[in-house]
């Protein structure tokens, strides 16, 4: 049922925008996994190419925002690795 569906990508959603303010203003990695992020993002990803294999509806769009967000909060994790990285060599 594309409802539930959508729920429980809504319920994620959520909780990204949060996570990426965290992770631009800390700059920080702590707290945070990257193997576990691309864990997620591989999830979202099997969840597009399902919808791409069985039937393109409006929930499809969500699996893509959601795996937008994930990228950026990915991408903020390795910038902050790299500043992490630069004050140990400092």
């Amino acid at each position: 049922m594309p409802i539930l569906e959508l729920m429980m990508l809504l319920c994620f959603g959520c909780s990204w925008p949060a996570a990426i303010h965290k992770s631009y203003t800390s700059r920080s990695t702590k707290g945070k996994s990257a193997l576990f992020s691309f864990l997620l993002l591989a999830g979202y990803m099997f969840g597009i190419a399902n919808k791409a294999l069985h039937g393109w509806d409006y929930v499809s769009y969500f699996y893509i925002v959601n795996a937008l967000m994930i990228s950026v909060d990915l991408g903020l994790w390795f910038r902050n690795r790299r500043y992490e990285r630069m004050e140990e060599g400092a």
